[in-house]
């Protein structure tokens, strides 16, 4: 799906200005990486404690796709760096925000506070053959019934994800995954998974547009299951180097400069996959961010919004 045209207003499309709250409508896969700490710590604010063990913090992917939302029908693919301390709890950080709408790419970036891009998703589907296992046997995820390795034969999803910025486009990466009903097919349906509420609450903001640190939360209502992960490759390009020490490359800076931002993105999504959601009949309400300041409490760092 080619992005809209750019709008040369600033103001926010008729259909943000009917929230906060925003609602979107779709559905989505929510995948789980085990990404280094060096290469989460290039994108995390330094005064942000992240959460890691064993050189390791939880990063991933969430990929949606809404048939609803103040923006109309978009792709978004939304990239973990990883997760940092938020006592009593914890919050994710995005390391780049990928959406074929400008509309919707205005937004995070004007009002979220996100590292927002359009960039073009193109879709294929097609039968696959194989049994190579796409990662090494996971007892845990055996006994759930979704172990690592691929059918003999399958139905996939293909996506094609580059990045657009003005005439150039810049390919980012491939991602592959099962259908859940292959097209033409009268199996019955697959347990979709049970119904759920929950509330994924994130940091964005330290950017251009908003320098300030920023807390803001998702509410989701959906019903899910686990699946198995999504091949994640990048076929035109080598495998990025690390970022050197987790060092921020922009002086006097927390972000990185652009290019090594979207270097980095990739050897965020190429770490390894360990668990994968299916989120369907999703309904996401999407609040406001607000200012977050820290807090120190015995040498501890908190934060609390404004």
């Amino acid at each position: 799906m080619a992005p809209e045209k750019e709008e040369e207003t600033g103001r926010p499309c008729a259909g943000y200005r009917h929230g906060p709250p925003w609602v979107f409508n779709g559905s989505a896969l929510y995948q789980l990486h085990l990404v280094k700490a060096s290469t989460a710590r290039a994108f995390v604010p330094r005064d942000l404690r992240l959460v890691e063990a064993f050189g390791y913090t939880l990063g991933g992917m969430f990929l949606a796709r809404y048939h609803d939302s103040p923006a109309g029908a978009f792709d978004e693919l939304v990239v973990i760096a990883g997760t940092v301390w938020n006592p009593p709890t914890s919050c994710a950080w995005a390391a780049r925000v990928l959406v074929n709408s400008v509309e919707a790419c205005r937004h995070g970036r004007k009002e979220v506070g996100l590292p927002s891009h359009v960039a073009t998703f193109s879709k294929t589907e097609a039968s696959a053959l194989g049994d190579d296992p796409l990662a090494k046997p996971n007892g845990f995820l055996s006994v759930l019934g979704i172990g690592s390795t691929v059918p003999k034969q399958e139905n996939r999803r293909e996506i094609e994800i580059s990045e657009t910025k003005g005439s150039s486009t810049k390919h980012l990466c491939n991602i592959s995954m099962p259908l859940t009903v292959a097209p033409g097919s009268h199996k019955h349906h697959k347990w979709m998974g049970p119904a759920i509420r929950m509330s994924l609450p994130s940091f964005s903001g330290q950017t251009e547009d908003h320098p300030d640190l920023l807390k803001y939360s998702c509410k989701v209502e959906c019903r899910v299951r686990p699946v198995k992960p999504a091949r994640i490759w990048n076929p035109r390009t080598s495998e990025p180097q690390e970022c050197s020490d987790g060092k921020i490359n922009s002086v006097g800076s927390n972000v990185l400069a652009d290019s090594d931002a979207q270097s980095q993105s990739i050897s965020v999504l190429l770490s390894k996959p360990i668990f994968a959601l299916e989120f369907s009949s999703l309904r996401m309400h999407v609040d406001a961010p607000k200012i977050v300041v820290p807090q120190c409490k015995k040498k501890e760092v908190g934060y609390s919004s404004t």
